[in-house]
């Protein structure tokens, strides 16, 4: 079987999104979430873990997703813990936002 070429006008998406300076800090944006994600995991019960996903980090702050109220009133409790994990490890302090999905996402 014969794999596809590309076009003379593909780039790889990375390419693209390293050509474009918006683009580029919305990509840096997105991996810095990730990571803080991957920390706070970390400081958090492990039951709580699986149901809190990164959102969108911005200068107004960062948000993390939940899939319901009660996940939500837990982890607003945590936000202490996760705040001072942040600062330990040099992320820049930015205000936490929490909210809950809507059924189905």
């Amino acid at each position: 079987m014969q794999r596809p070429t590309q076009g003379p006008h593909t780039r790889p998406i990375a390419e693209t999104l390293g050509a474009d300076s918006g683009l580029r800090q919305l990509l840096a944006r997105a991996r810095e979430a990730q990571q803080r994600l991957a920390l706070v995991q970390r400081a958090l019960p492990p039951a709580l873990r699986p149901h809190v996903r990164s959102g969108s980090l911005d200068p107004e702050g960062w948000t993390l997703l939940v899939p319901n109220g009660a996940v939500a009133a837990k982890l607003r409790q945590c936000l202490p813990l996760v705040e001072q994990q942040l600062r330990e490890q040099g992320y820049r302090p930015v205000p936490l936002r929490v909210k809950t999905l809507a059924a189905g996402r």
